[in-house]
């Protein structure tokens, strides 16, 4: 399995940015993936979460309402869309394949740096 992430950058507050993660080596639609992120001297944390189809979606409190995890499974692609940025969602953010409710494989992880 190989997630490549992408899309990250540096934004002003306030800003958007949409991360994608592109994905080989498993039936991607059959499997919930999610978006992780690490800042700096903290440990990882979740950021939202899908299923295979698309249809149920979990969001961590400090995102929901700003941030958007959608996928296209013709593409074996995830999303995440990240609007009203704040300094603090400046971090690593990571994509990872969701098995039995745990992350399990990784991305090699996209930065996003929010000035402010």
């Amino acid at each position: 399995v190989q997630l490549q992430a992408s899309g990250g950058g540096l934004v002003q507050a306030g800003g958007s940015l949409t991360l994608s993660c592109a994905a080989s080596g498993l039936t991607f639609r059959s499997y919930y993936m999610g978006w992780f992120r690490q800042a700096p001297g903290k440990e990882r944390e979740f950021v939202a979460a899908i299923s295979g189809n698309g249809v149920i979606t979990s969001y961590a409190d400090s995102v929901k309402g700003r941030f958007t995890i959608s996928r296209d499974n013709t593409k074996s692609t995830l999303y995440l869309q990240m609007n009203s940025l704040k300094p603090e969602d400046t971090a690593v953010y990571y994509c990872a394949v969701i098995i039995r409710g745990t992350p399990d494989y990784w991305g090699q992880g996209t930065l996003v740096t929010v000035s402010s």
